[in-house]
């Protein structure tokens, strides 16, 4: 792991202290990139749109693990490297998007955008992880519904959400979410989360069949990775 984690933060040092080093932090500290791999999670999958991308952390990740496993040093019990061929990120913030570019070369496919109303093209997955609580509950199914219509049947979506059921854990996921906006100049605007089970029934009725996985080894955080098929 240490030397895939160097792999993909090394870009970033083009882009600045703090990119490198939150790079390194988040690929280390975070289960869900470990998890990507390990259980094969974008196995087949040629085209993967990555919906919050931030600074483009997941295709400095696949990049990283085609390396590595060209190289031949990866782990025999992982299933091989996803072939991801194309990758398209789109983030809303433009600072992301920037520090994305410079790490990653000016032609890396990371778009600045809002995931309500940006293009989406057709893909073999969908990525969002830990973005949808921050849009109003109004819009988390119409953005759900644009990206079941990215999806062809039995196309991948990977949701990360917080589960709001899960008591104190979910409240120190609230707590680090919040921080967060403000760091970003978003003052203290609510977020706007679900329990598990509300947000698999969201996916059910949207056109998906879901598997919810805990997704926060490690962290003192209640996030829930759901892995949903495209009906």
């Amino acid at each position: 792991m240490d030397r895939l984690i160097e792999l993909a933060a090394e870009p970033y040092r083009a882009a600045g202290r703090f990119a490198y080093q939150f790079a390194r932090g988040k690929l280390r500290r975070d289960p869900v990139f470990r998890a990507i791999l390990e259980r094969g999670l974008l196995q087949g999958c040629r085209s993967v749109l990555d919906l919050g991308c931030g600074q483009g952390l997941l295709i400095a990740w696949l990049r990283a693990a085609r390396r590595l496993y060209a190289e031949g040093a990866w782990p025999l019990s992982w299933p091989t490297a996803p072939d991801v061929q194309c990758l398209h990120g789109v983030e809303l913030m433009e600072s992301e998007v920037r520090r994305a570019k410079r790490a990653l070369g000016a032609d890396c496919n990371v778009s600045q955008g809002d995931i309500r109303s940006a293009e989406v093209g057709v893909h073999d997955a969908v990525v969002v992880f830990d973005v949808l609580h921050y849009l109003p509950e109004a819009s988390q199914p119409d953005v759900l519904q644009r990206i079941r219509g990215a999806l062809p049947s039995g196309g991948l979506l990977l949701l990360r959400v917080g589960d709001a059921d899960a008591g104190f854990r979910f409240r120190v996921t609230q707590l680090s979410d919040k921080v967060v906006l403000f760091c970003r100049g978003h003052g203290f605007e609510k977020l706007h989360c679900r329990g598990a089970t509300a947000w698999q029934v969201l996916l059910g009725q949207h056109g998906f069949d879901s598997q919810a996985t805990p997704m926060n080894a490690g962290t003192p955080f209640a996030n829930v990775l759901f892995a949903a098929r495209a009906r």
